[in-house]
Parts: structure tokens; sequence; C-alpha cells
């Protein structure tokens, strides 16, 4: 639980440590969020609901209701989703875009930017021009009101930019010749203060494209089994998202109504023309009667007979009902093969006394109304249409084999009656001929008369369903644009523009950290080996050795001092000679020289007599630091029996007493067999007497073997890593070296540290108080 909340702490300390980078980046990210807010455009949304009248499920036959669930036959009860996709037809909201005149649109210049009027137009535009060809036209003009009276007209030029240069100056009223044809324009008094010098551009699009924005922000919202829809639409100006959706509902109820107008033309078309032929032979009938009667000087009929014609009366009165019946099956029969096609009405209620064959004919038509509106925005190959037209087809048949046998139960009943006149007539013997032809005539004018007055009645029924068609949507809320704009939302675009402040720097940050493969601290080391801490060297801008001084009171000094400090706690069992403390290193350039040259010094500082050995023979850098000749040295007592080990020995400082170096010598070619000469026993027996201290520099043991000849002689390892230097995965050598034993007692030391502001134990401050002379050297 300790390492994950180490963890968890060093995670924090890393993003709080880039603080100033994360506030900046925030305070972008705001910055570019309220810009984007300052110049966008925003976008209004319109509602409104409609109710659809659902009358089709009224008076439907049992058996068709039942067809309906198998098959082809089957449809939803509910049309509420065909009708949604009527109201977001091409046809019918192109004929809005039209109406309204939405493909031409007036911007009027702003503080910030243009922005988009509608009702409150600063111009009237009149084209002289055709319709086909201004509905194509993709252009956009530029007005700037000179005065009351005129204005400067001038269009785009080839790469969509206007030229003032090419401006023309235009009375209000007078025509403008634009290419296609002639433009009037007169301004809209009281609707927009034109002031003088206002910029006004009008953008003129086609119309289909207009058609294609508004049909693709059309939004139709509706619930299962539910009559209800929810048409809503985004615009820049509310009041035209407004009068869109009011006229789209009005364009829709009127479709509507023109849909069922055309089934009362189609009965009442039907009815005219039966009316003339009926009127026809009506006449032909009334001349005959004339002819016979005044042929035959017929006047009144027998009183003798009054009793078997009254029995002959009741039964002629059901001839002719029947013969009617038979006549308006013929011409209902006859009507069907003429049209069979599936996009024709029937003549509906034309009286024939059968309720199967009115039910028939509503069902048929309802279906062919459904079916024509539909293939106005699809084809015949719709699997809708396809249901449609076979359940017309069924229909149609369906009517043709009632018809029929209406017709023939008719016929029988017709039959019936014909002999029971037959019996009636030869009862009136006494009747005279001429009277019984005359009743002949007559009744087929009484045939006639009554099938006339009949279809006068169902014209004049047809007329009045003309004039009272309802429409097909019941509007349950008018449409209504709120005032706030729905995009963009500036509660959510300056969450995103802080939470992208965040997430950029944090992303940032955690990448960059990914990525780092260098030790940074002591807590780097510690997770791959763990090893005593032994202290750390801050960075410092000063390049080069840097030797601390005496009276050095920078963060540095401070820290070899610490270091000298914790040098006891480690070496407190060395006692009665000198303490051996070897430098080493992973590679090269981690400060090895460094640290042991400044800790020497500020163990001398302490009036330790101290020793520098260089050891690392390869590649010498401690004697330079000093600028300490290196023409004898360690090679050189090794290698020369001669030579004693003060002989090698020098002052490394002519200021400072306790301090010594021996330096490396001349560059051997053999150096790792050099070391393993009994000549370096020698020497380490022999300072330890000698000097407090011995600082020994070695070679990195990530690199050569030539430290690792030497451990036996080492009472205190300090192993130097340079943080932001050092590879993370090079720690492994270190890992190596303690779990093999190679090196003991041994202990870390971080160089190059970069600590947070306030670190350094008030030396800042002490120094600047130093400066000040409140602190006595």
């Amino acid at each position: 639980m300790t390492q994950k909340q180490d963890l968890l702490r060093e995670t924090l300390s890393l993003y709080l440590s880039k603080w100033k980078f994360i506030l900046f980046c925030v305070i972008v990210a705001l910055a570019l969020g309220y810009v984007n807010l300052r110049y966008a455009t925003y976008q209004y949304q319109a509602n409104a609901t409609i109710k659809i009248k659902d009358d089709k499920s009224q008076n439907k036959l049992p058996e068709l209701s039942a067809l309906q669930n198998y098959g082809l036959f089957k449809t939803d009860a509910n049309n509420v989703l065909d009708e949604i996709e009527i109201i977001k037809s091409r046809e019918l909201i192109e004929k809005v875009v039209r109406d309204l005149k939405f493909n031409i649109k007036f911007y009027v210049e702003g503080r910030v930017q243009d922005h988009e009027v509608y009702a409150k137009a600063p111009l009237s535009l009149s084209f002289n021009v055709a319709d086909s060809i201004l509905s194509k036209i993709d252009t956009t003009y530029n007005v700037k009101i000179n005065s009351a009276q005129d204005f400067y007209f001038s269009g785009v030029d080839k790469n969509g930019k206007f030229n003032d240069a090419d401006a023309k100056l235009e009375k209000f009223g007078a025509p403008i010749n634009i290419g296609f044809g002639e433009l009037i324009i007169t301004p809209n008094i009281g609707k927009y203060a034109t002031k003088i010098g206002a910029n006004i551009k009008i953008k003129i699009i086609p119309v289909k494209k207009a058609t294609f924005d508004y049909k693709t922000k059309l939004i139709t919202e509706t619930k299962e089994n539910s009559s209800i829809i929810k048409l809503s639409i985004n615009d820049e100006v509310p009041d035209k998202a407004e009068i869109f959706l009011n006229q789209l509902i009005q364009e829709y109820n009127q479709d509507a109504i023109n849909d069922k107008q055309l089934v009362v033309k189609t009965t009442s078309d039907f009815i005219n023309n039966r009316l003339e032929i009926v009127s026809q032979e009506l006449g032909i009938v009334d001349l005959t009667a004339e002819t016979v009667q005044r042929t035959n000087k017929i006047a009144d009929i027998s009183t003798q007979a009054t009793i078997a014609l009254q029995s002959e009366s009741q039964n002629e009165t059901q001839v002719i009902a029947t013969e009617n019946q038979i006549q308006l099956i013929e011409y209902m029969a006859e009507y069907l093969e003429e049209n069979d096609d599936a996009s024709s009405t029937l003549p509906a209620n034309v009286g024939i006394a059968d309720n199967t064959v009115d039910q028939i004919t509503r069902r048929h038509n309802e279906l062919v109304l459904e079916r024509n509106r539909i293939l106005k925005n699809s084809s015949e190959i719709n699997p809708i249409v396809v249901n449609l037209t076979n359940q017309i087809n069924a229909l149609k048949q369906n009517l043709k084999e009632s018809l029929s046998n209406i017709k023939n139960s008719n016929q029988i009943t017709l039959s019936n009656l014909y002999e029971e006149n037959e019996k009636i007539r030869s009862q009136i013997f006494s009747t005279p001929r001429k009277t019984r032809e005359f009743r002949d005539v007559k009744r087929q004018q009484d045939i006639k008369e009554a099938l006339y007055l009949y279809l006068l009645q169902k014209r004049e029924e047809s007329a009045i369903s003309f004039g009272v068609s309802s429409p097909n949507a019941k509007i349950v809320d008018p449409a209504y644009a709120s005032p706030i704009p729905v995009k963009p939302k500036k509660a959510l675009i300056m969450l995103a523009a802080l939470i992208f402040g965040l997430a950029v720097p944090i992303g940032l940050i955690y990448v960059f950290h990914l990525l780092d493969f260098k030790v940074h601290s002591i807590e780097d080391v510690k997770r791959v080996v763990d090893l005593p801490y032994i202290g750390d060297i801050p960075k410092t801008k000063s390049s080069g050795a840097g030797i601390v001084k005496k009276t050095d009171y920078s963060p540095k000094a401070e820290a070899f001092r610490m270091i000298r400090t914790n040098l006891e706690f480690f070496l407190h069992h060395v006692k009665n000679r000198g303490r051996v403390i070897f430098i080493t290193s992973t590679t090269s350039k981690e400060g090895k020289s460094h640290t042991s040259l400044n800790l020497a010094a500020s163990l001398s500082f302490a009036d330790k007599k101290t020793l520098i050995i260089e050891s690392d023979i390869r590649v010498p850098k401690l004697s330079k630091y000093l600028h300490v000749k290196n023409d004898t040295g360690l090679t050189n007592f090794i290698t020369d029996t001669s030579l004693s080990v003060e002989d090698v020995i020098f002052k490394a400082d002519e200021k400072n007493e306790n301090l010594f170096v021996l330096p490396s010598g001349s560059i051997p070619p053999n150096p790792a067999e050099l070391l393993l000469s009994d000549r370096v026993d020698i020497l380490f027996k022999s300072v330890i007497k000698d000097f407090d201290y011995i600082i020994v520099d070695t070679a990195a043991v990530g690199l050569v073997t030539d430290t690792l000849l030497l451990t036996k002689y080492a009472d205190l390892f300090i192993y130097v890593v340079k943080a932001g230097y050092l590879d993370k995965r090079r720690l492994d050598v270190l890992e190596t070296m303690h779990k093999d034993k190679k090196l003991p007692n041994l202990t870390v030391l971080i160089n190059n540290m970069v600590h947070k502001k306030g670190y350094g134990y008030g030396y800042g401050k002490e120094k600047s108080a130093r400066k000040k002379g409140f602190i006595k050297l």
C-alpha cells in the first residue's frame, strides 16, 4: 500500500510541478472557446406538434381486417410512419421553399460577423426572369446603402470576393441587369434600419440545394402506437424556422385535402356522365308514352280494373326497384372494366343496396389514395406500393364478384316478379290491350325518372362533400422557436475547452514522462534496487568541475557538506586508519571526477587530511580539473619500483594544506593487468596510515572491469547516478553489482539533481544574508 501511495504522490508531484504550463494551456483553451463562441453562428430550434387523423380503420369489413394480417395484404394499422415520409418528402419541402423564397437570403453586416434576417429583411427583390431559371441560380450580390434613393451594387469575382471598384451606383426601384435577367430592389421601410453605409449581402442558392438543406435539418419524432408527430428544425433565424414548420403543416394538410377531393371529383364525373345518358333515355321514354297516349287516346284506366291494378302496381314497384338495382350494378361493372388500373378511384355511394359494395368501394379508394401519395416519393417496385397494388386488385376482384352475385340475385328476383306480374295480368281479362301497352311504357318511364332523380340527389351530395373536405393533420402546438440558441451551447463549449486545456498538457506531460527513460530521483533508483542513499548534488548553471570553496554557501557546497556528514554514519566502524572511499558510476560523464574532487575538498575544509587517487587510468580527468601535471602518477608508481609513494603524491592546492592528489600518470596499454600488481597493495597500505580520507576516482563499472580489481581496498562505494542523463534501463548494472556483492558497502549518490522551488535548506537566504553582512566569516 505504501508503494502505491508513493507512486500516487510522485505522479501528483509530477503534474503539480508543471502547474504553470497546465494553467497556461487552460487559459489558452478557454480563450479559444470564448473566441469560438464570439464568432460562431448560433442555431435556434423551432418545434411543432400535430396529430394525424386516422379514418381508415372505420367501416372496415371484418373479412378484410382478417385478410390484412397475412401475406402481401399485411399492413400496419398505424399509418403515422407513412405520413412522416410524406411530410419529409422532397416535393412537399420544395413547394414550401419556393412559396417562402428560402433560396434567397439576406445578410446584414454586424460588428463581429454578418447575420441573416428574414422577416425583417431590409430589401425587397423583384426578378424579371422565369422561375425555372431563377431556381437554378447560385450567386451572391452586395448592396451598400449610399442614400435613401440609391445604393452601390456589386457581385463577386472569380475568387468569391467583392470588388468595391466594380460597384455601380443604382437607384431604388430601377431595373438592374444581372446577366440572366433584370432585378428591381426596393427598401422595406420600417422593417429594418438600413443605415447609410450599411452593407447588405444577398445570397441566391439553387432551390434544390435549399430543399436538400431543409430536408436534412427537418427532424420528426413519434412514439410507437401514437398518432402524434413532433416536428423540429434548427436555423440561424428563429422566425424563419417557425414560418417553415407552419407552412409545411399547411401544405401537408392541403395535399391531403386535394387527395380527398379527387375521390369526390371522380364520383361527380361518374354521376354527371350517367345523368346525361339517363336524361336521354328518359326523354325517349316520355316521347313514347306521349305517342302511345295520343295514338290510343288513353286518358284514364277503367274503374273495374282498380283492384287488380293495385296488386299489379305493388308488383311493378318491386320490379322498378329491382331493375334499378340491376341497371346501377351494370353501370358499376362497366366502370370497373373501363378503369381497371390500380391508380383509379371508384365512385362511392352510387345507390347499390348492398353494404358490402359500399365498404369495398370506400376501402378501395383509401388504398388508391395512399398508393398515389407514396408514389410521389417512391417507385412502383417499392414493397409498400406492391402490397397496396395487390390489395387494390384483390378488392376490385372481390367487388366484381359481389356485383355479379348481387346482379344474379336481383335477376332471379326480377324473374319471379315478372311471373307474378303475368299471373296478375291474366286476371285482368277485361283490361283493354291499349291500357296494357300504356302501362308498359309508363313503367319504363317511371324507372328512368326514379333513376334520374336519384342521380341528381347523389350529385348534390358529392358537391357538398367537395366543399367540406377536412385536413389530415390537427395542429396540437403551432411552431414555436426558443429564444435560447441550441447550438453552440456556451456551457458545453467552455467545459470542453476547460477539459481540452487540462487534457492536452496533462497528456503531453504523461507522454513525455512515459517516454522519459532517464533517472531523475532516488525513487527511480529504488524501484530497481534498494540501496542506502548518501545524498544528492543539485544541478548548477556553471560548467566544468566547479570546485567548492571553504566559504562557499551555495547549494552544491551545502550538498557536499551533507554528504560529508553522512559519511560518518556509513564509516563509523573504520577507526585508527584512513578511510578509503571509492567513487564510481555506470557510464562516463556522470560526474565521478566532479564528485570525487568536491567531496575531497569538502573533507579537507573540515581539517581532514584527504588524498584523491585518480585510478581511472584509461580516461583521466581529475588532473585536468586540478591543473596538475600528469607526467608521474599511479601507473608510474606501479611500473617503476624505484618510485616511492611520496614521489607520486602532490598538493592539489597551494592554499589548502589538507588536500592532496595522486594523478593517474601515463596511460598504459594494459590498464587491467597493471592494476593487478602488488604495488597497488603497497600503495593503499601506505596511504591509509598517512591520510584521514582516501577518495578513489575509479572507472565506470558499466564500461570496464578496472574498478572491480580494486574493490578489496574500499571501505565504502559511492555509486554516482546522473539525473536526466542515465537511462533507467542501465540501472541493471547497479542491481547486478549489489546482488552479486561485487561492490562492498554500496551507497547511491544522485548528481545533477533538479530540486523543486524552496529546496536548499535556506541556502539562498544564508547567501543573501552573508552578502548583507549579517553573517561574519
